[in-house]
């Protein structure tokens, strides 16, 4: 008599995004909190528990859950109804004040009037004026105190100091005609 034993036939483990809807499904299904332990469980080793828990934490993040602490156990489930009544209450919130602060954008009014401006095209050569009188102090002073150092030492000494010389952008703001 030989006896024959059944192969041990296991379910496809699921990744991604099929996973993550499947625990989702299951969450909804069940309508009760569960830990990812009880989830790993349940779904018979369709997804492994440490998937399944790296998947709770990211519907949790996408508001798809809710986390609950029982004890010392973290366990998720589905939002209640008062809860996604507050989530909805609190976006519609949200909407209509950006709304309202848009509103002058829709209209094509201008956001600041021609005096402030040209008050601001005024400040802004004055100190770009400033800017450029200043470098030049700083790179003839510099100049004067590097001489004498090699190129390594001088890049040294400007790194101690903490001196930041202009970026490219720095330079073409200071070419440009704005």
């Amino acid at each position: 008599m030989s006896s024959k034993s059944k192969p041990d036939v296991k379910p496809p483990v699921l990744k991604g995004k099929e996973a993550e809807d499947k625990v989702l499904e299951y969450m909804k299904s069940m309508n009760r909190p569960y830990g990812a332990v009880d989830v790993a469980a349940n779904l018979k080793g369709a997804i492994p528990k440490a998937t399944v828990q790296k998947i709770l934490v990211a519907l949790t993040e996408k508001d798809f859950l809710v986390q609950k602490t029982y004890e010392l156990l973290k366990l998720k489930a589905t939002p209640s109804d008062q809860e996604l009544e507050a989530q909805v209450c609190e976006a519609d919130n949200m909407v209509s004040s950006l709304s309202v602060r848009l509103q002058p954008l829709r209209s094509g009014a201008p956001l600041i009037s021609e005096a402030e401006m040209a008050h601001i095209d005024a400040e802004w050569t004055k100190w770009r004026s400033e800017w450029i009188k200043r470098r030049k102090v700083f790179m003839t002073f510099w100049q004067l105190a590097t001489d004498a150092l090699p190129p390594q030492e001088a890049a040294s000494l400007a790194e101690d100091l903490g001196v930041e010389l202009d970026t490219s952008e720095h330079i073409a703001l200071e070419r440009s005609q704005l």
